[in-house]
């Protein structure tokens, strides 16, 4: 495979994995240690630790799956970029944000990446958060 299947493939199995829920460690195996992580409207995390803590708040709060996967990558497999949309359910409160009540929502979402040594190097994503909030009923 080319560098640019290569990072084709490996985003197309992490939203595989996270599609899955239950296997996060198998989510995580995917990153890179010093990961670089770009929350919408949120600011920076590094490393797995807590894209971990990250991911736990998220599966606590969210259910989330994705659909409509298209993905793009450089020539040389080194950043790569994927659209897709959420169909979630908000089942617990999260800090800072409305009360949930088994609320669900529909978002078109796409998230960019850099790709080190085959692995998730940094990930930012973007979502409609005004979209979020009106489709949950803030």
């Amino acid at each position: 495979m080319t560098a640019r299947e290569l990072t084709e493939d490996l985003i197309r199995r992490y939203y595989e994995a996270f599609n899955r829920g239950g296997d996060r460690e198998a989510f995580l195996t995917m990153l890179d240690p010093t990961v670089e992580h770009d929350l919408n409207n949120a600011g920076r995390e590094i490393g797995v630790p807590a894209f971990r803590t990250f991911m736990q708040r998220m599966d606590r709060c969210y259910y989330e799956q994705i659909t409509g996967l298209v993905v793009f990558a450089s020539e040389d497999g080194a950043r790569a970029a994927a659209e897709f949309t959420v169909l979630g359910t908000y089942r617990e409160t999260d800090d800072g944000l409305p009360p949930a009540s088994g609320q669900t929502y529909r978002l078109p979402a796409g998230a960019f990446f850099e790709i080190r040594d085959g692995r998730v190097g940094r990930v930012t994503m973007y979502y409609n958060l005004k979209e979020w909030l009106r489709q949950i009923g803030a």
